[in-house]
């Protein structure tokens, strides 16, 4: 399928690895011109490289601290300076934070976890608004998971974020449909990014096992409602984002799409 995104632009953030590379791999196929931000000056500068020479569009890397109002600005002008205004704003960027019961979160962790998982979303996606709105058109997607539904006592305040999260993005649709503007949610699950493949091959020599069956004891014990019995893989997300961002889904707004085999166990 063709999703005609040839002429548009996109900024994704936290763009150098998992699931934010393979939003922007997704869309610079469709042939989006991009900026990805991250952190790590040298992580960014490897996927943009990655990218352009897989899919010859024009990809530039900016280094940012999402946590920083003056990083976003620097982040949202360099973006129109490289590839004019972003036409399409994936909030993908965010952190679990520190795993551990309430009892055991000090005030200034669920501080710092809101602060790139919320509060970074809506200054940029603030900032990036009114450029939308002078073209009428825009696609914001923000990258939440399924903690925001299903939420697990371990990971509270992680939880809450992307709960907040997805509340926001239902209320901010509405607000912006008038201007032409489309946001929308995707909430994936044990997806095998970097991370989680590096937590697996940890949980691994730990137990003194193979990977596979580190995998299949985690879902057992932990995602049991994942019905397809493995993780996702980036791209099985990345996909859906390209659609979200594209005309084919011109009457999707405000929706919560969830990429996660079945784990939430709520329809």
């Amino acid at each position: 399928m063709d999703l005609h995104l040839d002429d548009k632009t996109a900024l994704v953030t936290g763009g150098s690895k998992g699931i934010g590379y393979g939003c922007a791999d997704a869309l610079a196929a469709e042939g989006c011109a991009l900026a990805i931000c991250a952190r790590h000056e040298d992580e960014l500068e490897a996927a943009a490289a990655a990218l352009r020479e897989t899919h010859d569009v024009p990809v530039e890397p900016i280094r940012a601290d999402l946590t920083s109002d003056e990083d976003i600005d620097h982040l949202v002008e360099a973006t129109i300076d490289a590839v004019g205004p972003p036409d399409i704003l994936v909030n993908n960027a965010g952190t679990v934070g520190t795993p551990g019961p309430i009892e055991e979160l000090s005030t200034q962790e669920w501080r710092d976890l809101f602060e790139l998982n919320v509060f970074a979303v809506v200054t940029l996606t603030r900032e990036l608004l009114p450029h939308m709105r002078r073209q009428g058109w825009g696609r914001v997607i923000n990258i939440s998971s399924e903690n925001g539904e299903q939420p697990y006592p371990d990971m509270i305040h992680y939880s809450a974020s992307k709960g907040a999260l997805n509340n926001f993005g239902k209320a901010l649709s509405k607000h912006v449909a008038d201007d032409g503007i489309l946001v929308n949610t995707v909430s994936p699950a044990f997806i095998e990014t970097p991370l989680v493949s590096e937590m697996m091959d940890d949980a691994a020599e730990a137990q003194g096992i193979s990977k596979e069956e580190a995998v299949a004891g985690f879902l057992d014990e932990n995602r049991p409602h994942i019905e397809v019995g493995r993780s996702g893989r980036i791209d099985e997300v990345g996909r859906l984002v390209a659609f979200l961002a594209s005309e084919h889904a011109s009457f999707i707004n405000g929706s919560n799409y969830r990429v996660d085999g079945g784990s939430v166990a709520a329809m």
